[in-house]
């Protein structure tokens, strides 16, 4: 990424705080709200995604680097794309964890995906080319979702402890979990630990 991209991603940081209303993220209807616990409808979605090796905190900052390099211009012909909230990251191969696998399987994994969600305004056929080829435009479909919400510093062992209570609601509930979990990033590093927006999600079949 060259010196104007991290600039415009400074800029762009150290004023989501204060400008997270205009910030757009994916579109949902809840339709249970249970203290820090939803269950929520996602509308369809066009992501941009890599896959990155390494520790949980190494492989996001890395994604983050190739997916802001991708929006700030790092495509063909060099168009800036409006940041998003949330940056998502979930385990790759997470769909052959198993709701029964202890919360250390997705700790261990040393292989994750990193993602942007792209304006709802674009589409497959107006979204530019990435430059970076790791970087891939992929549709979403729509979905159903429990999520937990909570602040604090997105430690391994604060993300686990959330896994687990969100593990539980989706029994309480009798939901049927699809793939692994994912974790949900609004805010960046240095906001204050008890303003962060953080969410541990999981797919669930619809009924």
């Amino acid at each position: 990424m060259n010196k104007w991209m991290f600039a415009a991603l400074a800029a762009f940081l150290l004023v989501a705080p204060l400008t997270a209303m205009a910030t757009e993220q994916p579109r949902y209807d809840a339709l249970v709200e249970d203290g820090p616990f939803e269950l929520r409808q996602y509308a369809p979605t066009i992501v941009a995604e890599v896959t990155i090796e390494g520790q949980r905190d190494t492989a996001l900052n890395r994604g983050f680097r190739s997916l802001a390099g991708y929006i700030f211009g790092g495509n063909h012909p060099a168009q800036r794309i409006a940041m998003t909230a949330p940056v998502e990251q979930g385990a790759a191969g997470s769909e052959k964890i198993a709701m029964t696998s202890p919360v250390s399987a997705q700790a261990d994994q040393s292989t994750w995906r990193v993602r942007f969600t792209m304006p709802s305004a674009h589409t497959m056929s107006t979204l530019p080319t990435p430059d970076d080829p790791q970087v891939r435009l992929i549709e979403v479909p729509a979905r159903r979702v429990a999520v937990v919400r909570f602040s604090g510093i997105r430690t391994d062992a604060l993300l686990a402890e959330r896994t687990e209570a969100l593990r539980e609601f989706i029994r309480a509930r009798g939901l049927e979990p699809i793939g692994g979990p994912v974790y949900a990033f609004y805010d960046p590093p240095w906001t204050l630990p008890f303003l962060r927006r953080n969410e541990v999600q999981w797919v669930v079949a619809a009924r």
